[in-house]
């Protein structure tokens, strides 16, 4: 026995009703088609459903046990099937960002006013955590895409490159000097300073470390912090200089610090959105990105 949803919604049809033609009307299919389903039905089933007469169709014993099966299993897959649908709209509309806390407190809300304005339909929830916090939350499901330096893709995660960001320098300003304009320097000009930085671990401190390293600047040892935001802090205090990419340049110029893009050479480092192998990527989701990559140009300099 194979019953189909549409012979079951025929059966109903005609046994709610008691009239082919009306219950055809009901159903928008042509009368002989709803006749052919409640025979295909009754042959399945080895049994008749309805006594037709002229004037009259009833239910037969068989049918009215029937009845209230069949009921039960369509409303059943009936709500079933609403509930799904409205969880596959909220889905749409809304969009889930994990993303590093520099990223989530000086980057994001620009691009996160700008999306909003041009997409009210669709609900922005952002998750600031650490680096590999992220790629859990996406992993498991719990954020629709990551965004940060991921420098290799975790098993069962996409890395697509969204924007790209220089590295810099960032030092503390002289007494009673206002931070000048973003500018350029050699990174000789680093092998006096005094220099902070992240921990060695750390893979944007690994790529920083190599190109500190053909100065004679690698130091396992010298001080460090986990976040950009202390790193700064610390910097506009007095306590050194340090090497990032662009993309702290907007919680910079919240600081008493001075920015250099380091040339000679010029180094870039990717910046990527991750997203869970094979996931379904929604409208939300690609027009998000469009306004990201558009975004972070104006962000890096």
């Amino acid at each position: 026995m194979n019953l189909s949803t549409r012979q079951m919604r025929a059966f109903l049809h005609v046994a709610r009703i008691g009239n082919f033609t009306r219950a055809a009307e009901q159903a928008h299919i042509t009368q002989a088609g709803l006749s052919i389903l409640v025979r295909e039905m009754e042959k399945q089933l080895g049994c008749r459903l309805f006594d037709r007469t002229t004037r009259v169709v009833s239910l037969t014993p068989e049918g009215r046990r029937l009845l209230p099966v069949v009921e039960r299993l369509v409303t059943d897959l009936d709500d079933v099937a609403a509930e799904l649908g409205a969880a596959g709209d909220a889905s749409r509309r809304t969009l889930r960002i994990a993303a590093t806390p520099l990223v989530s407190s000086h980057l994001l809300p620009q691009v996160f006013t700008t999306f909003r304005a041009a997409h009210p339909q669709v609900s922005l929830r952002l998750f600031d955590a650490d680096l590999r916090d992220v790629e859990a939350m996406v992993t498991a499901g719990d954020a629709d895409m990551g965004l940060g330096f991921f420098f290799k893709a975790a098993v069962g995660l996409e890395r697509t490159p969204v924007g790209r960001f220089q590295l810099m320098r960032v030092a503390p300003c002289e007494d009673g000097e206002a931070p000048p304009p973003i500018g350029t320097a050699p990174w000789s000009a680093l092998r006096a300073a005094e220099l902070v930085g992240l921990p060695p671990g750390n893979p944007i401190q690994k790529v920083i470390d190599q190109h500190l390293a053909a100065i004679g600047r690698a130091d396992a040892q010298r001080p460090a912090f986990n976040f950009f935001g202390t790193l700064i802090s610390m910097i506009e205090a007095g306590f050194g200089t340090a090497v990032m990419p662009t993309f702290a340049l907007a919680a910079c110029r919240r600081h008493r610090v001075r920015t250099d893009v380091l040339v000679k050479p010029k180094v870039g480092l990717d910046f990527y959105r991750i997203a869970k192998r094979g996931a379904h990527e929604t409208e939300a989701i690609q027009a998000f990105v469009a306004t990201l990559e558009k975004a972070l140009p104006a962000l890096s300099r």
